[in-house]
Formats: C-alpha cells, sequence, structure tokens
C-alpha cells in the first residue's frame, strides 16, 4: 500500500487541471483523451511556472487542487467503488462522510504530486474507444529525464455534464482497487464508521505536514 501510494504521489500531477465554468459546454462535447491531454499539459505548465507551488506554498497548491482538479472527478463513484459491498449497507450520512475524507485525502495525494513538478513530460497513446462508448480508458506515460517511462492510465465516465475520471492506473496498479483493500480490511476490523474515522485521523496529519517541494 505504501509503496503504491508513494509512486502515486509522484506522478499524479498529469491529472485532470482544467476547470474554468465559462468554458464547461465545450468541455462536455469534447473526446476524452483530448481533454485530459490538454488538461494535463495546463497543469503541468502552470507548475512549471509558479514559484510559489515550485517551493511547495501549501496554501498554493492546494487551491489549485481544489479547483483545477477535483471539478473532474466523480467521488461518489470512485468512493462507492473503493468501499466495495459495504457502500450499499452504509446510511446516506455515512456515505456522505466517506466521500469527504476521500476527497480530502485525494486533495492531499494530489497537492503532493503536483509540488514534485519539475522537468517531466506525457505523451498519450491512441484512444482505443467507439464514438458511442460512454466508459473509456486514457493511457499515456511520464518520460523522465531520468529512469524508464511511468505508465499512468485513466478511466473515464461520460456523463450530463461532461467526461469524469473514476479510476487511475500507476504502475500497472488501478487506484480503487488499492483502496478496495485497505477499506474492507478497515470496515471488517471497526465497521464503516471505524472507517472514517481512521480516514479523519490521516487527512487531520497529512494536513499538518509540509508539502515536500521539487528537487533543485
Amino acid at each position: 500500500m505504501k509503496t503504491i501510494m508513494t509512486r502515486f504521489l509522484l506522478t499524479m500531477f498529469a491529472t485532470l487541471a482544467f476547470a474554468n465554468s465559462g468554458f464547461a459546454a465545450a468541455a462536455a462535447q469534447e473526446a476524452p483523451d483530448q481533454l485530459v491531454k490538454r488538461i494535463s499539459l495546463e497543469i503541468i505548465d502552470l507548475a512549471k511556472a509558479d514559484k510559489e507551488i515550485q517551493a511547495g506554498n501549501q496554501k498554493r497548491v492546494y487551491d489549485l487542487v481544489d479547483s483545477k482538479i477535483l471539478p473532474y472527478i466523480d467521488f461518489q463513484r470512485m468512493t462507492s467503488l473503493a468501499a466495495g459491498k459495504s457502500w450499499r449497507e452504509a446510511t446516506p450520512e455515512q456515505q456522505k462522510q466517506l466521500i469527504n475524507e476521500f476527497r480530502t485525502l485525494l486533495v492531499f495525494t494530489y497537492s503532493g504530486a503536483i509540488a514534485q513538478i519539475k522537468d517531466q513530460r506525457v505523451e498519450f497513446k491512441p484512444l482505443r474507444a467507439a464514438p458511442e462508448d460512454t466508459e473509456v480508458e486514457v493511457r499515456s506515460q511520464i518520460i523522465q529525464t531520468r529512469g524508464e517511462p511511468i505508465q499512468l492510465n485513466y478511466r473515464l465516465e461520460k456523463l450530463p455534464a461532461g467526461w469524469k475520471i473514476y479510476d487511475i492506473n500507476v504502475l500497472g496498479a488501478w487506484l480503487v482497487e488499492t483502496y478496495k483493500g485497505s477499506f474492507s480490511a478497515e470496515i471488517s476490523k471497526s465497521g464503516i464508521d471505524g472507517l472514517i474515522k481512521t480516514l479523519t485521523e490521516k487527512n487531520k496529519k497529512l494536513a499538518s505536514a509540509p508539502i515536500k517541494a521539487a528537487s533543485k
């Protein structure tokens, strides 16, 4: 779990970063691979150009994640998939709390990744999908100056408001499946409330920890 999350932290910068309500209608009509490509390049450019982000300014990084990335993630589906069959057994209030805590956890995750952006670039592979498909996988890889390329794929679904991401694959491991194992173990031990408590405590620790700036 720790290894997967470390890889995730270091490579999530290529995830969604487009968030201007004035462009929402255009985004809804955009092909999923073109959407991910355009906004990925935008977030990389923003992070590279912002000296405060490069220095690890927490507020600047959190604001960027909250406004540029989170609107394009389907947190309800992602959380329900990670919770598995226990999702249907949770009360509406428990489901709401789970979504909020999972969302907060991903804010810290994305923030750590964005602060690490330096000289990486992204390459996208051809989209394998039919025009009528409502769920697709967008495949890409992170090219680094040192080391092998890092696989980074996305699962997206088409909703009335446009395409949204609900799962991410880093180096062959899908995020939802990774969390599903730890969520299931916690629920078996302490129930839904126990999982919520664990996520809440983890988020408090992450909130008090400084963001690591990109190495020079």
